[in-house]
């Protein structure tokens, strides 16, 4: 997928969260890479970007030909620790540049008060010298509505690349997905599968046996066919290659209408209450 600034993305992503540090990361990055994914994501909350980048280099993959996302973590917000921050998510992956560095949650006014669009817009500068300096090719946000991106986006000189959210079948975000695609911002899918427990929904797994698909695929399918860019996850070899197959089908579209009509459900936590 394209970004507004110029770069591209890859799809899927392969994400990192609760991947245990240690073998099982190392393992399972490694693995993603075999399989075919150059799209690495990982943040520094996750605590295992060490074993991320060892994966990368155990792979034998070019760092030029991988595009690696990581995130600032919410202790790490303001300006001077939002650069020192970034200088040890590099240190600790052991690279010397970022494809895309996001705001893992914006400063909420639950926590923040009236101070909350200051802090975020803080942090948004450093991200932005971050790009000058060259050690971040592309910047973005994560876990970002429409109430936390108007401060940004009116004080921003580099306009967001990315918006990473939680979405996926009963989570549609229309009102952050419409704001996004208003400022040419790309939408990524954190947790896309709901956390598995969509695997198990009657009308997914219909639509999967159908077209001879597992059920992650079918899903996998649907967000990209809405336009966002899945991150996925496991640690087990057969699913990392079968949740990567999902570019040899597309779903009609009254599948995906069907599929768009699923109840109500949030897996992960409301930005606006977010209290971490």
């Amino acid at each position: 997928m394209k970004l507004n600034d110029g770069y591209t993305i890859p799809v899927p992503g392969f994400g990192t969260f609760k991947t245990p540090d240690g073998e099982i990361c190392v393992n399972a990055v490694r693995e993603a890479i075999a399989v075919g994914y150059t799209h690495i994501d990982t943040a520094a909350v996750y605590g295992n970007e060490r074993s991320v980048g060892e994966g990368i280099r155990q792979s034998g993959k070019a760092r030029g030909d991988l595009f690696v996302t990581s995130k600032l973590w919410n202790t790490e917000r303001g300006y001077d620790s939002t650069l020192k921050a970034c200088e040890k998510t590099l240190t600790d992956l052991g690279m010397d540049y970022l494809d895309l560095y996001l705001i893992h949650w914006p400063a909420n006014t639950m926590q923040f008060g009236d101070r909350a669009d200051g802090i975020n817009t803080d942090t948004w500068r450093a991200m932005e010298r971050l790009v000058d300096e060259k050690v971040v090719r592309s910047i973005g946000l994560s876990n970002f509505y429409p109430n936390h991106m108007a401060a940004v986006l009116a004080n921003a000189n580099i306009v967001p690349a990315v918006d990473q959210i939680e979405f996926h079948p009963g989570l549609l975000q229309e009102e952050t997905l419409a704001a996004c695609n208003a400022n040419g911002i790309l939408v990524e899918a954190w947790s896309p599968l709901g956390r598995g427990n969509l695997l198990s929904d009657p009308l997914i797994c219909s639509v999967a046996s159908r077209l001879g698909k597992s059920p992650s695929q079918v899903i996998l399918r649907w967000v990209i066919q809405r336009g966002v860019l899945p991150l996925v996850k496991s640690v087990h070899a057969d699913r990392i290659r079968e949740n990567f197959m999902i570019s040899d089908f597309v779903l009609d579209q009254e599948d995906m209408d069907a599929i768009a009509g699923l109840p109500e459900a949030r897996f992960g936590s409301h930005p606006d209450t977010a209290a971490f």
